[in-house]
């Protein structure tokens, strides 16, 4: 989705730009020379995305400008001299475990802050999300693509594994065996496909992804915001709850709306 004209721009950075309109910030790779390739740069410009956000924002949409989303890690990270003034990755796997178990934990949290229960993050694909963008797509809430969308986890492919918080929304959208397959083979999924089996809420013409995106994110602010929260913790907390645990939830989380809605909440 284009940033629209009124908004405000907080930082433009490591191949990301973080703009705030009212309840909508969008979020933007920047480099579309490289199909917006990943590195730990942007990482780390991501999560001071997430920790920029001012309170009044409710929805947060990802976009990668040109003609891909996002076309994965910079195969820089791959060489033995790996990013300017970062270690390689073949300096990380020569550390003790815990020190590359807590860099990896740092790759992480550009992917974890999406799915906050205050805001509900929309993922604009196109083109190419592959790899590390594939996870960035499915660390969004929801996902509106293209009907150039060609998503792939090629990890595998690479001799490594999904590590960017990937796994569990995949399996969540899909199941563990198109997960598994997905994943193992490293192929591509069409838009076609994607919306079919789950992967994306809808599949639209390219020329008519930012309305599209736009559409949901005023659908999504149509409502209170408080009931959009609440419903957001519920179904979240749907995945490790069982049925007569999730009826308890439900219960509790209706109470707390109705005391809200009758002005008896603290």
């Amino acid at each position: 989705m284009a940033t629209p004209a009124s908004a405000a721009e907080v930082f433009d950075k490591d191949g990301v730009r973080l703009c705030v309109d009212d309840a909508v910030a969008t979020v933007t790779l920047t480099n579309p020379a490289k199909r917006n390739a990943q590195s730990p740069a942007l990482w780390r410009a991501l999560a001071d995305a997430g920790r920029s956000l001012p309170g009044s924002v409710r929805v947060v949409v990802l976009r990668g400008e040109g003609k891909s989303f996002s076309a994965g890690l910079d195969r820089q990270a791959f060489t033995p001299e790996g990013f300017d003034g970062e270690p390689s990755f073949i300096d990380l796997a020569r550390g003790s475990d815990e020190d590359l178990d807590a860099e990896i934990a740092a790759y992480q949290e550009a992917f974890t802050w999406w799915r906050r229960n205050d805001i509900v993050s929309i993922a604009a694909v196109q083109g190419h999300a592959i790899g590390a963008g594939f996870q960035l797509a499915l660390a969004c809430d929801l996902r509106v693509v293209a009907q150039d969308v060609q998503f792939a986890m090629r990890e595998t492919s690479l001799g490594l594994v999904p590590d960017l918080t990937g796994t569990h929304p995949l399996v969540g959208l899909v199941g563990y065996a198109r997960a598994l397959e997905i994943c193992a083979t490293g192929r591509f999924v069409g838009a076609e496909e994607a919306e079919r089996v789950g992967l994306a809420n809808l599949a639209v013409p390219v020329e008519e992804l930012d309305s599209a995106v736009r559409d949901l994110a005023g659908a999504v602010l149509a409502a209170p915001r408080s009931a959009v929260v609440e419903t957001k913790a519920l179904l979240r907390g749907a995945v490790g709850r069982g049925y007569e645990e999730q009826r308890v939830a439900e219960r509790a989380a209706q109470a707390r709306r109705l005391r809200d809605l009758a002005g008896l909440s603290d």
